[in-house]
């Protein structure tokens, strides 16, 4: 399984100089690419190598790899949506690869307008041991006047143990996620932050200045950052519980759930911010690392079904709360969403699968 891990980098004033040079100069290319591009409607990274390739070296005075992963960049952007113009970012990433890089595990060696650049690193335990499978390609980032180099590594997988029994999980707001041994990870506290934070964001837009603005991106950074480690939390103690007891994780599928689901006016701010996407992600390649089996099965009546005596009605459930109008069988909804969702894992196939090839982005380069 290919992973993600940020590396931080040492830098003097002279090497921020050089660096912020080339990341600048980099994705001016880019944006220039990316109007060309649009313009000519070509997605085809050969055939805008062909037409591009002396303009944009000229042009912005770059090496041949620098323009070959320019290229590469703003394809793979454009094709994600044909109708519209990518545009990038002055201090966006730069991509590498082996021709215009070296990575080395207390140092690296890369490419910038002025030549090569070596570099020392800092790095956590963590990186260090899987160090020997890093591969090829890394992306510079800048963040908060600290460079990183965000490196691929081929993460080992253990093999999947052959399980006894399933362990549900339902995913939802009021309740971050309940299984099916009734354990509930509340989300008392992101609550509380999205409300405060929510706040502070209102006031500081209605002031309006530039302070006010660069304080206004440091609290979204925050708050991102505090639920992002909220997720990684929960998801963890799943996969432990499961591994521990030999389980399959059985997760229902919540493609397009916010289409389908309305919510109140005074709900919306946080029905919008419900990260269920991001946990499940975690759960997936966690589970992948250790070897966990894991399932997405239909979510079709799992909150309207009675466990007990399998009568289906959707006023069984009445908000956060299941009573069945037959059998009476009282318990938290959430909690019977979960049994339902282990249940269906024994007689339902797979439907969708949570696994990802490779995870680039930074909010899964912690490794965690």
């Amino acid at each position: 399984m290919l992973q993600s891990l940020i590396i931080r980098l040492d830098t003097s004033e002279q090497d921020r100089i050089k660096l912020l040079e080339t990341m600048c100069r980099y994705n001016e290319a880019c944006n220039y690419v990316s109007d060309k591009a649009f313009s000519l409607k070509i997605s085809n990274k050969f055939q805008l190598q062909k037409i591009l390739y002396r303009d944009i070296k000229e042009r912005f005075g770059l090496t041949a790899q620098f323009v070959i992963r320019i290229i590469s960049k703003v394809v793979e952007a454009y094709k994600r949506d044909k109708n519209i113009k990518p545009v990038f970012r002055e201090l966006g990433s730069v991509q590498y690869d082996q021709r215009n890089s070296r990575i080395g595990i207390d140092r690296v060696s890369i490419m910038t307008l002025q030549g090569r650049l070596k570099l020392a690193t800092r790095i956590g335990e963590y990186q260090r041991i899987r160090f020997d499978r890093v591969k090829g390609q890394c992306d510079l980032i800048y963040r908060k006047g600290v460079f990183y180099l965000i490196v691929i590594v081929d993460a080992p997988e253990k093999s999947e143990y052959d399980p006894i029994g399933a362990l549900g999980v339902d995913l939802g707001v009021e309740n971050l996620a309940v299984d099916s041994d009734r354990q509930i990870f509340s989300s008392n506290k992101v609550e509380q932050k999205r409300q405060y934070y929510t706040k502070r964001k209102s006031i500081l837009q209605r002031i309006g200045t530039k302070s006010a603005k660069r304080r206004l991106r440091q609290i979204s950074g925050k708050e991102r950052h505090f639920k992002k480690d909220t997720n990684h939390v929960i998801s963890k103690a799943i996969i432990s519980k499961t591994r521990g007891t030999n389980r399959t994780i059985v997760l229902e599928d919540l493609t397009h759930i916010r289409k389908r689901t309305t919510v109140r006016r005074g709900q919306r701010d946080r029905h919008s911010k419900w990260a269920f996407g991001e946990i499940r992600d975690f759960m997936a390649y966690k589970a992948k690392r250790e070897g966990v089996p894991l399932k997405v099965v239909q979510s079709k009546n799992t909150s309207r079904q009675c466990p007990k005596c399998l009568y289906i009605d959707k006023r069984n459930r009445n908000k956060n709360q299941f009573e069945c109008l037959r059998c009476h069988y009282t318990e938290m909804a959430d909690y019977v969403a979960a049994l339902n969702i282990a249940e269906v894992a024994v007689n339902q196939p797979m439907v969708a699968s949570v696994f990802t090839t490779v995870t680039s982005h930074p909010a899964l380069a912690d490794g965690r």
